[in-house]
């Protein structure tokens, strides 16, 4: 009986460690992610805060200089003095921030900081006076856009001399490397006059008093308007934890006009104004935010604490200069009797999940429990990252743009309209017979191409808005676009780079010498690509076929500096910095660096914009051993296109969507009508749409997220809740859709996804497996306890103990350590060992036991029991 009670403990002991193995699958994952990560301790912000952009125009760039934030939910401010004395005006901004590392950041001007130190602790406070918000990013919220015209005016006698940004730092395990942040934002700034000034109207409720377990409270704000007419662009909603949804409105002549509605509990960004709203003079401007009070004690009231509540509604407006008030507020309720009418939307509460609520406040709170509900939230975000990494695009194929008679699409780009734009060869082609051995091009007899090479298409209905480029070109490469609408191209037959107005029949600059290849400061040899930096005004060429570089030059054509070398070893070997056929550049403003399409090498190499110097590879093997292009969206995602897999190669042409920050695969596409042969440039649109030009087979494919993946990333932004038990129904979902690939870096993603979410079920998996070999043990004893009575009549009870003995010794196997089947059952008369011995490991991926020798007499066995009497 001991050693049934003993080798019963062991299995049970065998069996947790069994279910300990599946009980945290995350964390396997999260050294995964740990792994693969690639670590900088560089701070990526620029060492020349204040740059030139012409005789009227600078760009400010304001970073985090160099910081570590020790704890979750760390709020960090800093300030820069405008470094000017006159009147300027902010036109554009440009995030410089990852959503791995930062949760939100905001932009303040003021007239004195609440700190001189390099930067400080926000709880200190942003501004001594009165600030105004300028601009806010969030993770999962659109950044802030002026509308063309528009400008914040700073300096001078009534505007602001100082900015504090303050950046919130949710979930710091990205900081695990002790790296240091510089994320910020670059101020496009011009002493230009704006015809349109830019400011800000407060709607703050100041005296509500929210009873406690009181379920709906409503805070009501309305105005009258008194001032010349605003139009409204952005807003942006605030409250503490307590609030479910803040709506406002535009009240004129009884009809309410919504400007925007939003959980409070989501990221704290200014989100654009759907349908334009212009406000004129004696409308009513009226807000609502609703509270609920259950599971406080005592009575919450407005203030600036974590224990008080805010309802405030900011609006984001512009007027013309003349008349222009820079900032507005509205703290009463002029008309209570309206809100009897108030739209019965702005009455119902935006569901979040439970995860997102910390992560999108401005202030602290005291928890407890801490650890436990890190490791909860912690659970949660990784679980949510893996959904997050799910991007689905497919061809939109009721787009006509494939029908259109193109020649060798070479390059595509869209312009400051979203148009898209084409790039093609008219009537030349690029053959064997387009060049000789020193690239020097052999048809120049057929003279320049006759037709339009540059064609503006609406992306919707692929209709001609626009033609040009005629008579110019002799063999198209590159195409990109500059924030001003500027057309950059490049001519491999020429060897030059050429920016064009869109209106212009003449090229405004030209760098190279025409039909003549070269390797010095003046000289191109079949130059590829060109990216303008839109904060600096720098070009970047890619050079090209025949040399290996990337030159810099200033905003007037003026060489600066190059870097690269050709590639000396075989392909896969490449170091980095070398290039075989740099063919596509992608500019990354959002992290100052410039990304190049290393195309015979098959990766994409990224260097600091600012000195070329080489910053991270993306390389994977399902890229095969080409990859053509490069396009980036602002907000961190990459796309890329790859080149026909060489003959006894597996790797599909297809379309990649890329994580920028981890590099990592998150969506492949192809299309559905006809087949790419040669995909040689791609394009994306913040929206997510994507364009892809095909030099062989001459069409242009549009590409657009799925319908269902649009709905599903609504809910990840919070608007509809979803239980984490969910994300196992989603994974189930998506393998089914996604069949299994015989590329391993697949197949390894899946599994990872797959154990990500097994900690949902980990608790009724443990209790399952415990349960089931008690159970089988139990069943074995009494199926022994039967037969031994069978076999010995009553004298079966007196022989249970020895029998029980000889029974374990049979199922524990060699040393009592592990359950033998093949043992047992061959002490019995008409069962054989076969199929039950132990297999070789030789050549798998499990480990052989060191102490692999025969099976021999075990601890508390016994000789086999004798055979039943005869019946004779």
């Amino acid at each position: 009986m001991a050693c049934l009670v003993n080798n019963l403990l062991i299995l049970l002991l065998v069996f947790q460690n069994i279910c300990l193995g599946f009980r945290s699958p995350l964390s396997v994952f999260k050294r995964y992610k740990d792994a693969t990560r690639s670590l900088s301790s560089e701070c990526l912000g620029s060492d020349r805060p204040v740059i030139s952009l012409g005789h009227s125009d600078f760009a400010l760039d304001i970073r985090m200089p160099g910081v570590t934030p020790k704890q979750s939910d760390t709020y960090l401010c800093m300030s820069a003095a405008l470094p000017v004395d006159d009147e300027a005006y902010v036109v554009d901004f440009k995030p410089h921030a990852s959503m791995d590392t930062v949760h939100h950041m905001l932009l303040f001007g003021c007239n004195e900081p609440s700190s001189s130190e390099n930067y400080w602790d926000c709880d200190e406070g942003t501004c001594k006076d009165k600030s105004n918000i300028l601009y806010a990013w969030a993770r999962n919220a659109p950044p802030t856009r002026l509308p063309k015209g528009v400008g914040f005016r700073v300096g001078g006698e009534t505007g602001g001399r100082f900015f504090v940004l303050q950046v919130h730092y949710g979930d710091i395990s990205a900081f695990r490397d002790k790296h240091k942040d510089c994320s910020g934002v670059t101020l496009h700034l011009t002493h230009q006059k704006q015809p349109l000034i830019a400011g800000m109207y407060l709607m703050m409720s100041v005296n509500t008093v929210i009873p406690p377990g009181e379920k709906v409270v409503d805070a009501d704000i309305a105005c009258h308007y008194k001032r010349f007419p605003m139009h409204l662009f952005a807003y942006r909603v605030h409250t503490h934890r307590l609030g479910k949804v803040v709506s406002g409105y535009r009240v004129r002549n009884g009809q309410w006009t919504l400007i925007g509605r939003q959980s409070p509990q989501l990221p704290q960004a200014f989100y654009p104004v759907e349908h334009p709203v212009d406000v004129s003079y004696d409308d009513i401007l009226a807000a609502r935010c609703v509270f609920s009070g259950e599971g406080r004690t005592t009575e919450t009231h407005i203030g600036g604490t974590a224990n008080d509540e805010m309802c405030n509604f900011y609006i984001m407006y512009y007027m013309e200069a003349k008349h222009a008030v820079s900032y507005m507020t509205c703290t009463q309720n002029a008309n209570p009797e309206i809100f009897r009418n108030i739209p019965q939307e702005a009455n119902i509460p935006i569901p979040v999940k439970s995860d997102m609520l910390k992560m999108t406040h401005g202030h602290h709170e005291e928890t407890k429990d801490t650890d436990k509900n890190s490791l909860l939230q912690q659970t949660k975000k990784e679980e949510e990252d893996i959904l997050d990494q799910d991007f689905h695009i497919e061809e939109a194929v009721e787009w006509p743009g494939l029908d259109l008679k193109l020649g060798q699409v070479s390059g595509l780009a869209l312009d400051p309209e979203n148009n898209l734009v084409i790039f093609h060869r008219g009537d030349h082609v690029w053959d064997e017979n387009s060049f000789d051995s020193r690239f020097v091009y052999q048809q120049r007899g057929l003279g320049p191409i006759e037709q339009n090479t540059i064609l503006v298409l609406n992306p919707s209905s692929a209709k001609l808005l626009h033609s040009t480029g005629k008579s110019l070109f002799y063999l198209p490469h590159g195409l990109s676009i500059d924030k001003n609408g500027n057309y950059w191209v490049t001519d491999v037959a020429l060897h030059q780079v050429f920016k064009l107005g869109a209106d212009d029949k003449e090229p405004l600059l030209i760098l190279g010498e025409a039909l003549q290849p070269g390797s010095d400061k003046n000289h191109f040899c079949q130059p590829t690509d060109v990216a303008v930096d839109p904060i600096t005004g720098s070009i970047y060429v890619s050079d090209g076929y025949c040399n290996s570089r990337i030159i810099q030059f200033s905003p007037n054509g003026l060489y600066v500096m190059q870097w690269g070398e050709g590639t000396e070893t075989s392909p896969g070997r490449a170091r980095p910095g070398q290039f075989h056929i740099p063919h596509s550049l992608a500019l990354i403003p959002d992290f100052s660096q410039l990304c190049v399409a290393d195309r015979e090498n098959g990766r994409i190499q990224c260097f600091r914009l600012e000195t070329g110097e080489f910053m991270k590879e993306i390389k994977h093997k399902s890229f095969g051993r080409e990859l053509f292009a490069v396009s980036y969206v602002p907000g961190g995602l990459l796309f890329a296109v790859n080149g026909m897999p060489y003959p006894g190669e597996a790797e599909p042409v297809q379309g990649f969507v890329m994580n920028f920050s981890t590099g990592e695969i998150i969506g492949t596409f192809v299309p559905l009508r006809k087949s790419f042969e040669m995909p040689h440039d791609v394009v994306a649109s913040e929206d997510k749409t994507v364009f892809v030009g095909d030099v062989h087979a001459r069409a242009v494919w549009k590409f657009a997220s799925t319908e269902k993946m649009e709905h599903r990333s609504v809910k990840k932004a919070g608007i509809e809740v979803q239980e984490i038990k969910e994300s196992e129904t989603v994974v189930e979902a998506r393998l089914k859709n996604h069949p299994e690939s015989t590329d391993p870096l697949k197949k390894q993603e899946k599994q990872h996804l797959v154990q990500q979410t097994s900690t949902g079920v980990s608790f009724v998996l443990i209790t399952t497996l415990l349960i089931i070999p008690v159970v089988v043990l139990l069943a074995i004893v009494v199926f022994i306890r039967w037969r031994k009575t069978t076999v010995y009549g009553a004298d079966g009870e007196h022989k249970l103990d020895s029998s029980s003995g000889r029974i374990l010794g049979r199922l524990t196997g060699k040393g009592g350590g592990g359950l033998n089947l093949g043992n047992f059952f061959a002490s019995h008369k008409g069962y054989s060992r076969k199929g039950f011995d132990r297999l070789s490991t030789e050549g798998s991926d499990q480990e052989k036991d060191e102490d692999d020798g025969t099976d021999s007499e075990e601890e508390c066995s016994a000789p086999p029991p004798p055979p039943a009497l005869s019946s004779s």
